[in-house]
């Protein structure tokens, strides 16, 4: 546990004001400016709140950028102004975290062709998830788009490896589908013609690398793929390259036939249905590469405070957090803007402005009770604002491992209360987590009636939020949501489009809720799920395991588990947190990609064999997946 202070002192933290003076200096512009206030729950706060974490000064509030850092500047001022005492690290307001914020090319990319090197630059580039290193002189095979597809509806079963040898080669691969396919077949063949699909079969058949290639009736934009960084899914162990169309010409050349013959040639044998692809082996060309990719580190921001409520620090705590991180300008793969959109700031005011403002305000309330005389029980108000969470959860994840004991009976949080996308409050106030504590439903039917909002309570206390991070580690868990949107990861999302009035129900709700277990005499007690209670819950998925992943760390060649859903076929097999999934069923497992079609192929009741790194160890556990309906 760090110490804490009693009060909060006149100043900002180091960090924090050194951000704001480079905010200043670099940025031309003062800090987002702290609006005055009233101590009761008010719209005008909410709205104001919302405002300031939406000004264009915060450029979308992605993680590890001068965006994050304005709102992080805000958000100290805000908590000091409210009353709270820091309660980040060494004293101050911040939590850092590092993560994984990107890749770039390095200067040591090399592309041989027959012995001699491609001095275009623009030819060829890696791909993000490639793997870095030298990649030897071997030859090169054409097999058309890629395709290892299963018969499905109504269409038949597909092998584009099938008649040739692609071991210890280079694979050459079309992009996604022919453009010619109608609406059925593509969708029928759509989940098996992504990039990291083809290049995970083309590892799996022992292909040294990949060289996908657009081709002139793709219809791309620009020939090549562009560098994108997908944090969650970490790398693969082969070389994935993209190469111009008239690289693939030259490669093609000894067979005669151009790209543009070759491709419209494999899209005829596509739509007429033949089983087995269309590939050749260039016999007369070898290719070797070196891979150069730089992954790039940040160090992310969450923002805490503490509200004292009695003479001293007490032992246990009631966490009321938020994420306050959004998606900066949509450069990452969660933006859903549309064409005329792309690059514009995406303001997040309902993800998740909307449940910062609120928990800012609920800190501001609840330190005007205090400094009023007003008891507010047993247990310190933690207020977090975490960074990250658009990323996987990394902002809390990090402090929770840092500072929750989940096998600790006394002391640290009793309960973590949740607000994400909490502004578009319709006919009723989504609650998750009820399942996390037998406490929840009785007093849910208590405070509600007092503030007249009709709840639609949900048991599942593994979503896709914040909140999850808590409950893995042992801690009863509610989170508001007032559901997904049009405006959702757009430009869209934009203060003018939110129900404050609804914002600030849900805030006083949720005051009698934190005041209801900080007056509590016992803490409330914690219930483990078995697994998620709605149906498929987030992954869609028929089996379930009960695993959680890890995904801050994907540095970490395989699946690291932050844990295991209790009584789940994971937990009953003897599988924990900090366990490293690396193969299943013989299938080598290298990132989250390889997992998710590993559970995909499983089957309900039947034995899977998970490979997996512990201590060192490397273990085989048999696990039988359950059905999730």
């Amino acid at each position: 546990m760090f110490r804490w202070l009693s009060r909060a002192p006149r100043r900002r933290s180091r960090t924090t004001a050194i951000a704001a003076m480079l905010l200043f200096v670099l940025g031309g512009c003062t800090a987002v400016r702290l609006a005055p206030s009233s101590p009761e729950i008010r719209e005008a706060d909410l709205r104001a709140r919302v405002a300031a974490l939406t000004d264009e000064r915060t450029q979308g509030r992605a993680t590890g950028t001068p965006g994050e850092a304005a709102a992080t500047d805000w958000l100290a001022r805000a908590f000091e102004g409210a009353g709270l005492a820091p309660a980040g690290s060494e004293g101050g307001w911040e939590h850092a975290f590092e993560f994984t914020a990107g890749v770039s090319l390095g200067p040591e990319n090399r592309l041989e062709i027959d012995g001699a090197s491609v001095e275009d630059a623009d030819a060829w580039r890696p791909l993000a998830f490639s793997r870095s290193g030298h990649f030897a002189d071997a030859g090169v095979v054409f097999v058309g788009y890629g395709l290892v597809a299963p018969e499905t509806d109504g269409f038949p079963a597909r092998d584009d490896f099938a008649d040739v040898e692609v071991r210890d080669r280079w694979v050459m691969i079309l992009r996604d589908l022919p453009q010619s396919l109608d609406a059925d077949h593509r969708r029928a063949l759509q989940r098996h013609a992504g990039l990291r699909y083809k290049a995970m079969i083309a590892r799996d058949r022992g292909a040294r690398g990949v060289l996908f290639v657009s081709g002139p009736l793709g219809r791309f934009r620009e020939q090549l793929v562009p560098l994108r960084f997908d944090a969650s899914l970490a790398g693969t162990s082969i070389a994935v390259l993209s190469i111009g169309d008239a690289l693939a010409d030259r490669l093609l050349a000894e067979t005669g036939r151009s790209l543009e013959d070759w491709q419209r040639r494999v899209d005829r044998a596509i739509e007429s249905g033949e089983e087995n692809g269309i590939s050749v082996a260039l016999d007369e060309r070898t290719l070797a590469a070196r891979v150069d990719i730089r992954t790039e580190r940040r160090a992310g921001r969450n923002v805490l405070g503490r509200l004292v409520v009695g003479d001293r620090p007490s032992d246990e705590t009631i966490v009321i957090g938020a994420h306050y991180d959004h998606l900066g300008r949509g450069e990452g793969g969660s933006s859903l803007a549309r064409d005329d959109e792309q690059g514009r700031i995406h303001p997040g005011a309902d993800d998740n402005a909307s449940g910062t403002a609120l928990i800012v305000e609920l800190a501001e309330s609840l330190a005007a009770r205090r400094a009023r005389g007003e008891a507010l029980g047993r247990r310190d108000f933690v207020f977090a604002a975490w960074s990250g969470e658009e990323l996987g959860l990394l902002g809390s994840n990090a402090w929770v491992a840092e500072n929750v004991n989940p096998h600790a009976s006394d002391g640290g949080p009793v309960a973590y209360l949740n607000f994400d996308m909490v502004g578009r409050l319709r006919d009723a106030l989504i609650v998750q987590g009820l399942g996390s504590s037998p406490a929840w439903a009785p007093l849910l039917e208590d405070v509600a009636g007092k503030e007249g909002l009709s709840l639609h309570a949900q048991q599942d206390s593994y979503v896709p939020t914040d909140a999850t991070s808590f409950y893995t580690h042992g801690v009863p868990v509610l989170s508001a949501f007032t559901d997904n949107h049009a405006e959702y990861h757009t430009p869209r999302d934009t203060l003018d489009r939110l129900n404050v009035e609804g914002m600030a129900r849900i805030a006083r709700l949720f005051e009698r809720i934190a005041l209801a277990v900080g007056r509590a005499d016992t803490r409330p007690e914690y219930t483990a799920q078995k697994e998620p209670a709605s149906g498929r819950g987030r992954t869609g998925f028929r089996v379930y395991l009960g695993t959680i992943p890890d995904y801050a760390n994907t540095d970490v060649v395989g699946v690291l588990l932050a844990g295991v859903a209790p009584e789940g076929p994971a937990d009953q097999a003897g599988l924990r947190s900090g366990d490293v999934i690396v193969g299943a069923d013989a299938r080598p497992i290298e990132n989250l990609y390889d997992y998710t079609f590993a559970l995909e192929a499983m089957r309900v009741g039947e034995p899977v064999r998970l490979e997996v790194e512990r201590d060192g160890e490397r273990l085989e556990i048999d696990v039988v997946p359950a059905s999730r309906e």
